[in-house]
């Protein structure tokens, strides 16, 4: 009777022993957070990217400046990008409010004209050899109407413009860059194109391969 006893009471040692590990092993599957949502969505949903609004030239136009683009690289180097009128500069977002500015910004927006002034040079990176372009109302307008949504805000006024060629040259690199520039697209100066549509990229501007850039997506503006 007493070898009884003891047996039962081992066997419910070892079923109480099961179940706690039992017990555990679910428990450190839940994981950390809400308990439903595994904390890496969590982060993931609250991380930050760099994102920049961009105008997109007709293909027509954007395969002439790509040529253009090109030749200037073939010399003098740099990374290769899409042809874009920056409307909004880079600003930090996550991709969820990214979207909802882009969508809020495109609503309303119509279609518009940028005119090429003249190839200029600038002092840093993302502004080496550029087209400068006329700050027309409708083009500095857009641009006003567009960082409004997305609550940009620059220490600069707002200088539209279509870079030709990204890098860090020496001022003397830089003007024979734009005549060069000049010399492979002698009639650039004074282009006039249709803005119709928008594109929101994601533009790490610590990343100068550019490997990293991705066009998110793209909207059609209204027609004027």
């Amino acid at each position: 009777m007493f070898l009884s006893i003891s047996f039962i009471k081992f066997l419910a040692f070892l079923g109480l022993l099961g179940f706690s590990l039992f017990l555990c092993s679910i428990l450190m599957e839940i994981p950390e957070g809400t308990g439903t949502v595994p904390a890496t969505t969590e982060v993931q949903l609250a991380q930050k990217h760099v994102y920049s609004l961009w105008a997109v030239p007709p293909d027509d136009v954007a395969e002439r400046l790509k040529k253009l683009m090109d030749g200037l690289r073939s010399e003098f180097g740099g990374p290769q990008f899409e042809p874009h009128v920056t409307v909004v500069g880079a600003i930090s977002l996550t991709e969820h409010d990214a979207l909802e500015k882009f969508r809020s910004a495109c609503d309303g927006l119509k279609a518009y004209t940028a005119t090429v002034d003249r190839v200029a040079t600038g002092t840093f990176f993302y502004q080496c050899v550029y087209l400068l372009i006329h700050p027309a109302s409708e083009v500095v307008g857009a641009s006003a109407h567009c960082t409004g949504h997305f609550g940009y805000k620059s220490s600069a006024p707002y200088m539209p413009h279509l870079s030709l060629l990204y890098g860090d040259l020496t001022a003397d690199d830089k003007k024979k860059a734009q005549e060069k520039a000049n010399i492979l697209d002698e009639s650039i100066n004074g282009l006039s194109f249709r803005i119709s549509r928008l594109a929101l990229w994601k533009t790490d501007t610590e990343d100068n391969s550019l490997k990293s850039w991705e066009k998110i997506t793209e909207c059609t503006l209204s027609p004027n």
